[in-house]
């Protein structure tokens, strides 16, 4: 008899509303703060930078459904469902007893999971008559899916890719172009922002960090422009639980439901897109599925950072947000991962992991490129380096079981595909990557930088 290996829903299955968990947690997320004042943010203090819908889903703590507009609808349904598969060839490779299933968030046309917010957030920015978007991108799959989503509806957008990322991927700020997006790498002598870095360091790599500040500053000082995120806030997480929920769906028409869930963690976006719908059925229903958010072990704000109210860029553009984090100031190593390297985690995370309803894992880049490797060597499919400390969680979590026994359901997100990402591949087959390692000076001191409050 055939097994079946891939779960896919009808398009008339694909959800149409996002989950909001802030609805049900028992302890909120501490509010975002002005930095002027320290007092807590309203929704009309973000209208400035975000759009005005956005603004608002961004503090909603009361609806736990928010319905996706038709439009948007309309637009997921060109690539979703995406498939739940089942990765019988990595389970028999690692002879473990545990069924592994994927959530595969690659298969899409832009590559990975970060158009499923693109689209809504540049969907309220024209509802609201604006003409041009700014960004920051990482790795360049955030960039490319905001250039595609800003083209659906009729925007400019303006992109500004981490400096070392641009020139280890250039096949992604060729993809923003090619949909009408002008890109410069950050940190770039075009905004005060950016100058300020380059002085201070004038061989700064870059960082999501320095690349959000550049994009807030473009932002604010544009005509009829708004900024869009691609990580790290909440609304941007809410429009990710597309991921769950169809996952819950997909996982029910296999007859399994996961006793592990893990995504890789730069700010949350994949982690809680896929976790938090199964997460609500631990706060209301008593479940007791473990959550792994898997980062970087060059970038751990999860497993050694400080819990402080924080900035979201270098600059200190942004609201002081409570969150787990390694400092403002934190210069990230230069792993391939680009879309991790992020100082900070989104704030309904953070105050998950200070209630223990999740826990995170550093994995060193090595050992990801070699989960990567094997996965690509068993399943076909060559993973994004982001998508890679997933699988390494995975693999770890799968051996586990090999050593007891125990036939545990795992789950992971893979957020994109590594098609665009060969040159990183080519390093570590060549054997040219190697492990970054942080001391507890460094943390120290780029947490020196935090406002104190």
């Amino acid at each position: 008899m055939s097994k079946q290996k891939k779960f896919i829903l009808q398009e008339s299955e694909i959800p149409t509303q996002w989950y909001n968990i802030q609805a049900d947690m028992v302890n909120k997320p501490m509010p975002p703060l002005n930095p002027a004042t320290h007092q807590p943010l309203k929704a009309e203090d973000l209208f400035p930078i975000f759009a005005e819908e956005c603004s608002r889903q961004e503090l909603d703590q009361t609806n736990a459904w928010i319905d996706i507009p038709e439009e948007v609808q309309d637009k997921y349904r060109f690539y979703r469902s995406t498939p739940l598969v089942r990765a019988y060839e990595l389970e028999k490779a690692l002879d473990t007893p545990a069924h592994i299933y994927f959530k595969n968030e690659s298969t899409n046309p832009l590559g990975s999971h970060k158009v499923n917010s693109a689209l809504p957030q540049c969907y309220y920015c024209k509802q609201q008559g604006v003409t041009n978007v700014t960004t920051e991108t990482g790795a360049g799959q955030w960039g490319a899916a905001l250039s595609y989503a800003a083209r659906v509806f009729g925007l400019e957008a303006a992109v500004y890719q981490v400096k070392i990322t641009l020139q280890q991927k250039p096949y992604r700020s060729i993809m923003m172009r090619t949909f009408g997006a002008t890109v410069e790498g950050s940190p770039s002598m075009s905004t005060r922002a950016g100058k300020n870095i380059i002085t201070r360091d004038p061989m700064h790599p870059g960082s999501l960090g320095t690349a959000i500040s550049e994009a807030i500053e473009l932002a604010m000082s544009t005509p009829n422009c708004k900024y869009t995120l691609g990580s790290v806030l909440s609304h941007v997480t809410l429009h990710q639980s597309i991921i769950g929920l169809e996952a819950e769906k997909q996982m029910e028409m296999a007859g399994e439901y996961p006793d592990t869930v893990i995504a890789c963690f730069g700010g949350g976006s994949n982690f809680g897109g896929l976790a938090f719908p199964f997460l609500r059925h631990n706060i209301l229903d008593g479940k007791n599925t473990e959550f792994i958010a898997a980062e970087p072990a060059s970038c751990p704000k999860l497993t050694r950072g400080k819990f402080e109210y924080d900035f979201g860029d270098e600059a200190g553009y942004t609201p002081l947000l409570p969150m787990f984090t390694l400092g403002h100031d934190f210069k990230p190593a230069n792993i391939h991962a680009g879309g991790l390297r992020y100082h900070g985690a989104g704030t309904i995370v953070s105050q998950l992991l200070k209630d223990n309803l999740m826990r995170g894992v550093d994995i060193p880049q090595l050992e990801s490129f070699e989960s990567g490797m094997l996965f690509a060597r068993t399943e076909g499919i060559i993973p994004a380096p982001e998508s890679c400390h997933a699988i390494a969680a995975t693999i770890r979590e799968a051996l586990k079981c090999k050593e007891s026994g125990e036939q545990k359901v795992i789950l992971f997100n893979l957020s994109g595909h590594g098609l665009i990402d060969m040159p990183s591949y080519d390093s570590f087959i060549n054997g040219d990557l190697r492990n970054y390692t942080i001391t507890d000076e460094e943390i120290a001191k780029s947490l020196s930088t935090v406002p104190k409050m």
